[in-house]
């Protein structure tokens, strides 16, 4: 097994071809990807039912972000294809102009260079990763959790025989097979040869992988989505949009944690919102206010506020107006995806002025915050950063700039 500095370094190489490759070239490799891994899913879905039977007392949540199902296997597929089509992001004039002494500059959008993933559990952030980074023009050296390393490994052998297929570099796409947590250690050194790091996982590993290396992170830390429920705020479309942001997956970063009800309609819309919650098996936790409509609803803490559950359990707020909802906002969330809930133009544009989260939604699903469904193919996660990229991270965000200045012979002054 090569070392972690070795692999970096094939990585960095490997970068630098990339840099050259055409945009069709590269996207004919994820296309290609997509087709391999159909050849071998028989061999995906025995190792990924390896993995877990190999981890035993996993929670629901967990075995959910672990286990590859047809509609998860089906979705990695999508997305390569979906990267493929996508407009090439490298080239891409930003900016131009030709200045009075006649020199032309302009920005041109450019590689990263080598992106390291570190991740838990979720086999399809392998194949989303190649897709991003490829369609970035980027190598990427992924570091799963050791509890995927069989499914991880059919994954990363068919891309990277996808790759050569296409005449990019082996090592474009390279998988550290090691389960020694000192190989994320050496990995996080490699400053010389990796651009930079995104983890995928808990609050404390991004909090560890950040503290631990002078690489630049793309951090992604708690998604503590919320909803407010404005006083004019039709009961059946707020049931239904918030059953699908707390239920359509509960262990993902923007699922709902925390709904907030304005005063003036709780009444009317909340018992309408609970029946539809209990229906699909979620554990309300409410203020007092909440717990005199819904009187089987527990008391929520001050913690509950600030928690992101991941699971079927969601806590209720009642609140005077929008302004102690986006107050609370401010004080609980955590900069990812937050949404309005009315059919007034002007609460929700103080609501989109007012809130500062990385996606901001009206009348619209927190689950819709992923990417896909705002046009940008597959990605790599949704950062709360603010630099370099905030929200979904697609190819787009993956890419830096570079100024180019061509003149005929001007000097400075």
């Amino acid at each position: 097994m090569i070392s972690v500095q070795e692999l970096s370094q094939r990585a960095k190489i490997a970068a630098g071809i990339l840099k050259t490759v055409s945009g069709q070239r590269r996207a004919d490799a994820l296309n290609r990807m997509a087709g391999k891994l159909l050849e071998c899913k028989d061999a995906v879905f025995a190792a990924n039912a390896e993995d877990i039977a190999a981890a035993p007392g996993l929670t629901d949540a967990f075995r959910k972000r672990l286990q590859i199902t047809e509609k998860v296997f089906k979705y990695m597929l999508n997305r390569l294809q979906e990267a493929a089509a996508l407009p090439d992001p490298v080239g891409e004039l930003l900016e131009g102009r030709t200045m009075p002494s006649g020199l032309q500059v302009k920005r041109i959008a450019v590689p990263i260079g080598v992106i390291a993933m570190i991740y838990e559990a979720r086999p399809n952030v392998t194949t989303d990763a190649a897709a991003v980074a490829i369609k970035s023009g980027n190598a990427v050296i992924l570091k799963g959790g050791s509890e995927s390393l069989r499914t991880n490994k059919v994954l990363a052998d068919a891309m990277r025989a996808a790759a050569v297929e296409a005449g990019l570099p082996e090592d474009t796409v390279q998988l550290i097979e090691s389960t020694d947590h000192a190989v994320v250690g050496e990995l996080l050194k490699q400053e010389k040869f990796i651009d930079l790091i995104i983890p995928r996982g808990g609050k404390g590993l991004i909090k560890a992988i950040s503290e631990g290396t002078r690489i630049p992170v793309l951090k992604h830390y708690d998604g503590i989505c919320h909803q407010y429920i404005a006083p004019d705020a039709d009961a059946n479309m707020a049931a239904s949009l918030i059953v699908n942001s707390k239920c359509q997956r509960v262990e993902v970063c923007n699922a709902l944690e925390t709904l907030l009800v304005d005063t003036a309609c709780a009444e009317r819309v909340l018992p309408v919102v609970a029946e539809a919650l209990r229906g699909k098996g979620v554990e309300l936790r409410g203020c007092a206010q909440t717990q005199k409509i819904l009187q089987d609803c527990l008391a929520a803490t001050e913690d509950d506020w600030d928690t992101e559950y991941l699971s079927a359990t969601l806590s209720i707020k009642i609140v005077q107006n929008i302004d102690e909802a986006m107050a609370h906002i401010a004080a609980h969330g955590s900069g990812h995806t937050d949404g309005i809930i009315t059919s007034s133009l002007a609460l929700s544009e103080r609501f989109i002025a007012g809130v500062d989260s990385a996606s901001v939604l009206v009348n619209a699903s927190t689950r819709l915050s992923g990417g896909g469904d705002y046009g940008m193919g597959a990605v790599v996660g949704i950062s709360t950063d603010k630099l370099h990229a905030r929200g979904p991270v697609g190819p787009r965000e993956l890419c830096s700039y570079k100024w180019v200045a061509i003149g005929s012979g001007q000097l400075r002054d």
